[in-house]
């Protein structure tokens, strides 16, 4: 992933954490950093939930799944094991 691209998917997290239509992204968030996930980590993890999602609208050529994201959003864990 391009510096340039994290750098707006970190933007539009930003926008997401302050939408009243997305609480679960502020949710996903705060029980990051109440797991001990520094910030910036912890929105860059948010950030690679949804690059995957964008990912998965362009192969897949569908529309935003609303539910895997959060699903990818709640599967976020502290660490290094997050695939255990």
């Amino acid at each position: 992933m391009t510096e340039d691209l994290l750098r707006d998917l970190l933007l539009a997290i930003e926008q997401q954490l302050d939408s009243p239509q997305t609480p679960y992204v502020r949710q996903a968030l705060v029980r990051l950093l109440g797991l001990g996930v520094p910030e910036a980590e912890a929105k860059t993890r948010i950030a690679l939930c949804l690059a995957e999602e964008m990912d998965n609208i362009l192969r897949d050529r569908r529309l935003f799944d609303e539910k895997a994201y959060r699903a990818a959003l709640g599967d976020l864990q502290f660490g290094d094991d997050e695939e255990e």
